[in-house]
């Protein structure tokens, strides 16, 4: 759970980041091939070509292209047509994803995931929920394809690396290497060069967010996600949302609801606390 903790912190300033300076000003796809060859980089050194069955190896390029690089070309178009606070607010289906696709791949129904992610949703909608823009439907569209990557490679990491001996840090940089992939093709096909970065601000985001942010990010995030049940990485990824919006109102002093705000974060953490309840009494009557 630390993991994911620390990961939610460092991702809370991503969400303004990329609001603020780089939607509409940077083209979106050559931020997202950017940011993912940076993350590759970090973890190329790290990368066993002989060691790792080449199954293996498939599937966690193909996990990799479909959490990080689809979704985040959904992700950074999203914002385009939403507000940082709407983009926050549209995650919250996350929990429920993660929820409903762990219990399809297992061919199971667990109905605890189901209430917890619910539970987290409506705290999340509790924090901000405002009047939307003109072109809600397409970003709302946007963000849910998102989330569903998301979702996606976060339950199929999590179940292939399960009980799996294999060191995390020497099999993630073939996670990167699919993301990578399929945001060069991205770029080639949608990209506009016009758009390229034009300060040493947005230069310097961009490295944060490539090293940073997705570099070690998202390695904590997935082997966090190893470490804890389907039920609290469902929560977790609404925890983003507070986290998100307090970045956005202490730094860039945008407008919030503070008492929403904490409304609705301690329904989050009720949730969290729900969730541990419930898969303790699991437990007890197994």
């Amino acid at each position: 759970m630390a993991y994911l903790f620390t990961v939610t912190l460092l991702w809370a300033f991503s969400f303004s980041l990329i609001g603020v300076y780089l939607a509409g000003q940077v083209d979106a796809w050559f931020s997202v091939l950017i940011r993912v060859a940076l993350a590759t980089l970090v973890f190329l050194p790290f990368i066993k070509f002989n060691t790792i069955a080449k199954p293996v190896i498939g599937k966690l390029m193909l996990i990799g292209a479909i959490q990080l690089g689809a979704m985040y070309g959904f992700y950074y178009h999203s914002f385009l047509y939403l507000s940082v606070p709407e983009v926050l607010l549209f995650t919250v289906m996350t929990p429920l994803y993660i929820a409903l696709l762990n219990d399809l791949i297992a061919r199971q129904f667990t109905p605890r995931y189901l209430l917890v992610a619910l539970v987290a949703i409506i705290g999340a909608v509790a924090i901000r929920y405002q009047g939307i823009s003109e072109d809600f439907i397409t970003g709302l569209l946007m963000v849910q394809a998102a989330n569903l990557c998301f979702a996606a490679g976060q339950v199929s990491y999590k179940r292939l690396m399960a009980g799996s001996e294999l060191p995390q840090r020497a099999v993630f940089g073939w996670f990167f290497i699919g993301a990578f992939i399929v945001s060069c093709l991205c770029f080639a096909v949608f990209g506009d060069t016009n758009k390229l970065p034009t300060t040493n601000t947005q230069w310097g985001i961009l490295v944060y967010l490539g090293v940073i942010a997705s570099g070690l990010g998202y390695f904590a995030w997935n082997k966090g996600a190893t470490q804890v049940n389907v039920g609290s990485l469902a929560v977790m990824n609404n925890l983003l949302i507070p986290a998100g919006i307090l970045v956005n109102v202490l730094i860039w002093n945008r407008d919030a609801d503070l008492v929403k705000l904490g409304i609705g974060g301690a329904i989050i953490v009720s949730a969290l606390l729900l969730n541990h309840y419930l898969n303790r009494s699991a437990i007890n009557k197994s």
